[in-house]
C-alpha cells in the first residue's frame, strides 16, 4: 500500500461535531460559561481518541458545566471507527452511577454507550444536547463547535424514537439485563438532586 494514501494531509476536511446546548436558566445561571462560546470561540479540534468528557469537575471532563446539580462525569462522547466506514463514527457514554442519561430517547444506565448517526439528541437533568456530525475525512482527529439554544431542541422536531441498535456495556454487552432496563422508562424531569459520592442522584 502506497504510505501517502494513509496519511492525512493539512487538505483532509475534518469532521466536526455541532453541538448544540439548552437549559431553562441558562440565562440566569450560566451553566455554560466555561465552555467555548461566542465571537470568536471558533472550532476546537480533538485527537480521535480522546474522549470528550462532560460533567462539573474541571479536572476530569475537558468540557466543563458551571453546575452543582451535575456528575462530575456526566457523560462522553467517544469517536470510532468500523470497517464500513471510512468516516469517524460516534457513540455516547453514560458515565454518571446515579444520574440518568438519555440518547435519542434511550436511557443508558452507567458505562453504558450507544453509538449515533449524524444526529443525537441527549438528555440530562434539564439539559439537552443535540449532537450534529458533519462528516469530513480526517480520522486522526475532529474538531467541536458549541452554541446554545434560546429554545428546547426537543420542540424543534427533532426525532426522539429510540435508534434500531441497542445500547452496549463497557463490558461487551449487547443487550442490557432485564433488570436494568424495567425501571428506564418516562421523562426524565428532575426534582431535586441528592450527593452521592462522585455523582449526583436526581429524583423524579
Amino acid at each position: 500500500m502506497d504510505v501517502s494514501q494513509t496519511l492525512e494531509t493539512e487538505e483532509d476536511q475534518l469532521t466536526c461535531l455541532h453541538i448544540s446546548l439548552y437549559h431553562p436558566q441558562q440565562g440566569a445561571k450560566g451553566m455554560f460559561r466555561l465552555l467555548p462560546l461566542g465571537p470568536g470561540a471558533g472550532h476546537h479540534a480533538h485527537p480521535a481518541d480522546e474522549p470528550l468528557r462532560f460533567g462539573r469537575d474541571q479536572q476530569a471532563c475537558i468540557f466543563a458545566l458551571a453546575d452543582p446539580r451535575v456528575s462530575r462525569k456526566q457523560l462522553s462522547v467517544q469517536a470510532f471507527r468500523t470497517p464500513r466506514s471510512p468516516h469517524l463514527q460516534f457513540s455516547v457514554q453514560s458515565l454518571s452511577q446515579r444520574g440518568r442519561v438519555s440518547v435519542d430517547g434511550v436511557s443508558l444506565v452507567y458505562l453504558e454507550r450507544l453509538d449515533v448517526g449524524s444526529t443525537a439528541l441527549v438528555k440530562f437533568g434539564d439539559y439537552e444536547m443535540l449532537i450534529r456530525v458533519e462528516r469530513g475525512e480526517a480520522v486522526a482527529s475532529f474538531e467541536v463547535l458549541f452554541d446554545v439554544r434560546e429554545a428546547r431542541p426537543s420542540r424543534a422536531g427533532q426525532a426522539e424514537a429510540g435508534p434500531s441498535i441497542a445500547p452496549v456495556m463497557e463490558t461487551g454487552w449487547s443487550e442490557r439485563p432485564a433488570d436494568l432496563r424495567s425501571h428506564e422508562q418516562g421523562p426524565m424531569e428532575r426534582q431535586g438532586p441528592m450527593e452521592s459520592d462522585e455523582t449526583l442522584l436526581y429524583l423524579s
